[in-house]
């Protein structure tokens, strides 16, 4: 037997519970891992309160990502005693996730966890982080560096935002930060931001161009937040777009495409192949600066993640949530 969280659904509603659970609760998977550590990300929050259709098949194990050592492994690349990290697959969506004691996944899912971190350390990171560091390898690859000029990261009090700022100012770039929670201000600019915009200032509708600022962007919030961060971009500008935090919609025009040449990048962090994924995770045992990782996260007992997960929506939690499954 072993601690999870559990979500099932039937004709008496939803019910998301702590639970002892056995080995029928996760299928089979050529690697089992003891899992170490969770996060509670704004995907699990939605899961576990049922606020959104995340989870696929019911009854599941909800989180996204886990960390921890490998028990035993029918996979060539990892054996027992390795440790792992997993993000994304569909995992915690429709396979049993990382909010357990217990995981049970095909090894092409997992990196090796890189040595700079801790299993702790990279649930401190988690989906947040590895997709901001996908986020900041567009911008690499699509030519923006760290002379170009301004790089407007919303959310940034946030998971994916926070550790977007620490590791953009590491590399040298100006960090422009946006959040629509104003008390966080000197959080986010001890992560690196030389400057804190409110988020209020790029809700309204936006114009099809506005005046030139933005060499890059790194946004989770989409609406009318990345609408207006397109219009605001400057020429060859670069726009990435990894959230919905604002909603799924995008009123915007061809302005910025045609006249500025604005290259608006895709990130998908779930089904992001497995190469991608390995150089993300090196680029972060590189090039985010550990000690930050403190300020960035705090951490709950698995017994606790029910409770957060609904603060987490109600926009009460900062940063990242580390999950001790094993209390």
């Amino acid at each position: 037997m072993f601690k999870g969280i559990l979500i099932n659904k039937d004709d008496t509603g939803y019910q998301t519970t702590l639970s002892d659970l056995d080995d029928a609760q996760i299928p089979a998977g050529d690697v089992r891992v003891d899992v170490e550590y969770s996060t509670l990300n704004y995907k699990d929050a939605l899961a576990i309160t049922g606020k959104a259709p995340i989870i696929r098949s019911f009854p599941l194990i909800p989180g996204i990502d886990f960390a921890g050592t490998v028990e035993q492994s029918d996979h060539p690349d990892f054996a027992a005693g390795d440790q792992v990290v997993l993000n994304g697959w569909g995992v915690g969506e429709k396979h049993p996730g990382g909010l357990a004691q217990k995981a049970a996944v095909p090894g092409d899912w997992l990196v090796p966890l890189p040595q700079q971190f801790s299993t702790r350390q990279a649930m401190a990171i988690g989906t947040a982080g590895y997709t901001a560091m996908l986020c900041i390898l567009a911008l690499e690859k699509n030519g923006v560096n760290p002379g170009d000029g301004e790089i407007l990261v919303t959310g940034a009090s946030g998971g994916v935002g926070g550790v977007a700022v620490a590791v953009l100012a590491k590399l040298g770039y100006q960090v422009v930060a946006m959040t629509g929670r104003p008390q966080e201000a000197d959080y986010v600019r001890a992560l690196g931001a030389s400057e804190i915009i409110h988020r209020d200032d790029y809700a309204q509708p936006p114009k099809p161009l506005a005046r030139e600022r933005w060499a890059g962007v790194v946004d989770v919030v989409g609406s009318n937040v990345l609408a207006n961060a397109l219009a605001a971009s400057r020429y060859r500008g670069v726009v990435t777009a990894c959230g919905l935090a604002g909603g799924m919609e995008l009123n915007t025009s061809v302005a910025p495409f045609i006249l500025r040449g604005v290259s608006l990048v895709g990130i998908d962090s779930v089904m992001c192949p497995r190469e991608t994924r390995v150089e993300a995770w090196r680029r972060l045992g590189e090039d985010l600066d550990i000690q930050k990782l403190d300020a960035i996260a705090h951490e709950i007992g698995l017994s606790e993640a029910i409770e957060t997960a609904a603060q987490l929506l109600d926009g009460k939690v900062r940063g990242r949530v580390i999950v001790d499954v094993n209390r």
